[in-house]
């Protein structure tokens, strides 16, 4: 413990998990605390004006062939088994869980208790144990933080994660894929995370628990950035993938931000359900994305595999040696232009964001709430390199509600509730490509971030409302035919191409690939 560090004696402490302790137990430190521990424990570096700088060494992304969900009585026929969601055994977990908390017993240990959900009717309370000081900080960062002493003392955990990215499965064993294994039981309240050092499964894992437990309550769980304008009534919501533009078209200087990733819409309106935010930060610019890029020159932000001089401790956020997906997790109270209370009123406006290797869709379009209902199951776009391990170069895919990884339930168990909150609220949907323009990737150019923000803001401030479009049968959408302050040919993809005869082609194969995903998802 360090000298600053005040020890919270806890009512509920590691034992009502069955972990013995033979070595120092950290309750909730501050950042400071957990810079000077994480320093001490070689496990990265201090940059030049403050972040704290990691190495997550092969795993750089998410690993969802890694992930599973344990197969018992209670949850086991509300599942969505299949692609994203792994069956595994309760004797399969337990041997794992077993074994784990005898690694753990001489393994000095850091805690943080908080919170997943802005609203306090439908918050969860979590327990974050980790074998990292620096996963500490990030999840610290990333969900709501508990700051009433009494209240931590107190603190008595819904759901408890436990992450030791030194301990490996036995696949021949445990039932897993490989030694790297993010294991869920919702019967037990408890995660279990191994062999992966990437912080980011941490937080997916409190994401997908709200997103079972939630829909039960009538509550929409949503992969989406969020904010508002004039008032918390004026809310827009950004779906889309990592990678498509979340949390760059949510941060923006004229409008508040609620939170940049997770969400719920209840009864009364949509909240957050971290405190903080996970930026890409590669090529990050100040003159395009200035908010974000301040938090890359703050103390209490975390940069994942960033490249950094160990002398000069001066970073290159152009660099991509390690990875394309290098992160920066920071506060929400980061942001210049943010709501830390992360509550807002109905959406006015939701976007679905795409990132479209092949180069064919329009930059914005205009859906009707049919038209949302079919892009929000489908969820197309392509992941973008680094998100995933493996994911080297981006993939076409559908990822339905535009988080099937994340997704416990059938995706139709939260299409249902969108499309009853679009049709009671009367929200205008529309369908924005941060992808390529003027041909596929490696061909054509990614539209370009102004251009989007334009188009994001015109929407947003009813000037596209009235405006004519041409229907899209073949893609399910409005192309609109002008917008104030660009050329109409901005608007059309195949005037941006040079062979319109090549536009059609890869137009037509996009469509069959739409065509063939509705009629599996149907099936």
């Amino acid at each position: 413990m360090s000298g600053h560090e005040k020890e919270v004696v806890k009512s509920h402490g590691l034992e009502t998990l069955g972990i013995a302790r033979k070595a120092p137990t950290h309750w909730n430190p501050p950042a400071p605390a957990l810079y000077e521990h994480a320093v001490r424990r070689g496990e990265g570096l201090i940059a030049h004006l403050g972040p704290f700088v990691v190495d997550t060494g092969r795993h750089t992304g998410r690993s969802p062939g890694d992930k599973f969900t344990v197969k018992e009585p209670g949850s086991r026929d509300r599942i969505w088994w299949g692609e994203h969601n792994h069956p595994i055994s309760e004797e399969s977990f337990d041997r794992v869980w077993d074994r784990l908390r005898a690694y753990l017993a001489d393994k000095e240990l850091f805690v943080q208790d908080c919170y997943g959900g802005a609203d306090p009717r439908f918050r969860l309370p979590v327990r974050v144990v980790t074998q990292y000081a620096w996963h500490s900080l990030f999840i610290r960062d990333l969900l709501i933080r508990e700051h009433d002493e009494d209240v931590l003392r107190e603190f008595l955990p819904e759901f408890t994660i436990v992450d030791a990215p030194e301990f490996q499965a036995d696949p021949a064993t445990d039932g897993t894929r490989s030694g790297t294994f993010i294991l869920i039981n919702l019967a037990r309240k408890l995660v279990l995370i191994g062999g992966t050092r990437y912080a980011g499964e941490i937080k997916k894992s409190v994401f997908s628990i709200l997103n079972y437990l939630l829909p039960l309550r009538g509550v929409l769980g949503m992969h989406c950035s969020a904010n508002y304008g004039a008032d918390r009534d004026d809310a827009a919501l950004f779906f889309g993938l990592s990678g498509t533009g979340k949390t760059t078209l949510s941060t923006s200087p004229d409008r508040t931000l609620i939170g940049d990733d997770e969400h719920g819409w209840s009864e009364d309106g949509v909240f957050n359900f971290e405190g903080g935010c996970y930026a890409k930060a590669i090529r990050i610019r100040e003159e395009t994305e200035p908010e974000i890029y301040d938090t890359t020159r703050r103390f209490g932000t975390l940069l994942e595999n960033v490249v950094i001089d160990p002398d000069t401790r001066r970073l290159d956020l152009d660099s991509a040696e390690l990875t394309e997906n290098t992160r920066a997790a920071y506060p929400i109270t980061h942001i210049p232009h943010a709501d830390p209370a992360g509550v807002a009123g109905h959406p006015r406006h939701i976007f679905f964001l795409t990132y479209d290797a092949f180069g064919v869709l329009p930059p914005i379009a205009r859906l009707t709430a049919d038209q949302a209902m079919f892009h929000f199951l489908a969820g197309y776009t392509s992941k973008v390199a680094g998100t995933e391990t493996g994911v080297n170069e981006p993939q076409v895919v559908f990822s339905p509600c535009f988080g099937g990884p994340f997704l416990p339930l059938h995706p139709r168990v939260y299409a249902k509730l969108l499309g009853e909150k679009i049709h009671r609220h009367e929200v205008r949907c529309w369908l924005v490509n941060t992808g390529n323009t003027g041909g596929p990737y490696g061909v054509g150019r990614r539209i370009a971030m102004p251009i989007t923000r334009s188009l994001v803001h015109a929407a947003l401030a009813g000037e596209l409302n009235e405006i004519a479009t041409e229907p899209d049968e073949a893609f399910r959408l409005g192309r609109l035919t002008s917008c104030p302050g660009l050329a109409p040919d901005v608007l059309d993809p195949r005037a941006s191409w040079p062979d319109p005869e090549a536009y059609d082609r890869k137009a037509a194969e996009l469509a069959a690939r739409f065509a063939e995903n509705h009629d599996r998802f149907q099936a």
